[in-house]
């Protein structure tokens, strides 16, 4: 019993390091598009590194990891989609108010789990649907005034929640996927939709071979080294950690990405009306974290 408290102990706090490198996300983005690779190939670049470990790794072990194949390749799907979306979303719109709009996914995660796995409305969820969908109309204001509408980078990043949500909500519901077939093929989906987004939405010319030379070992240790294995430690916490704990272990993303920016990029700041709005949305997470989840058994990596 003492050794599995320790146990969960290291792998609490190894949740709260991956979560708050996932808080920087932003800093390899923005580094990679200011070396000269525009911002919509800067999210291709940085998902597709990752790739060059993992997919030797899958290819040796392919009878080993091929289980729950179907599955896995859905649910990285899903979390494909929320990735590419989030890292637009950081490009397009302020950080904080991206982080903060992609936080709403508990509430996501609230309404899916009602609607598709049977899961309790209850009295709490209500509270924390109120507070986040409030904590969004602040958020979007502009000062004092309710006059600031959804930007692309916001809608990316709402968007981004709700794929999540759904992603998460698949592993709940097949929860024996290999991880590294997972992040494996999760990765492969990112890569794929970005490469999409910036090839047929944003219609950018793809970077020069000497620029990604250059901007190659900064995207290899963000994506490859820190934030890969910071997934791979969430899903192999989701198999062991209740989810209420994750969750608020979690919620050092919204911390670290706050202060980064705020230290780092001092142009982006927000109304005390918006902050209020952020409030709301953290609060509602907590709710939902706290007394949403009806089963201990639940599996789910947000």
């Amino acid at each position: 019993m003492l050794s599995q408290r320790f146990s969960d102990n290291y792998l609490s706090l190894a949740v709260i390091i991956s979560s708050a490198a996932w808080g920087l996300y932003w800093f390899p983005l923005r580094a990679v598009e200011n070396i000269g690779i525009s911002g919509s190939w800067s999210v291709v670049f940085i998902n597709a590194c990752p790739l060059i470990v993992l997919i030797p790794i899958f290819i040796f072990n392919y009878k080993k990891l091929a289980s729950n194949f179907k599955e896995n390749i859905l649910a990285a799907i899903m979390i494909g989609f929320a990735f590419s979306f989030y890292g637009y979303s950081l490009l397009e719109s302020s950080i904080i108010r991206a982080t903060l709009l992609f936080y709403l996914s508990p509430l996501w995660s609230t309404v899916i789990g009602v609607i598709w796995l049977n899961e309790k409305f209850t009295q709490s969820r209500i509270l924390s649907i109120c507070l986040g969908l409030a904590g969004l109309f602040l958020l979007l204001s502009q000062n004092d005034s309710i006059s600031n509408p959804l930007n692309i980078g916001d809608l990316c990043a709402v968007l981004s929640g709700v794929f999540w949500s759904v992603g998460g909500s698949l592993l709940k519901k097949y929860p024996n996927g290999s991880i590294i077939s997972l992040t494996t093929f999760l990765y492969i989906a990112t890569t794929l939709i970005s490469l999409a987004f910036a090839t047929l939405f944003y219609k950018a010319a793809m970077p020069d071979i000497e620029i990604i030379k250059t901007a190659f070992p900064t995207a290899l240790l963000w994506s490859t080294f820190i934030l890969a294995p910071g997934f791979i430690v969430l899903f192999l916490a989701s198999k062991i950690l209740y989810p209420g704990r994750i969750g608020i272990l979690m919620m050092s993303e919204v911390i670290v990405a706050i202060i980064s920016a705020s230290i780092l990029v001092p142009e982006e700041t927000m109304a005390i009306v918006q902050w209020v709005g952020a409030i709301g949305i953290i609060l509602a997470a907590i709710v939902e974290i706290f007394f949403g989840n009806t089963s201990s058994e639940s599996q789910t990596i947000r």
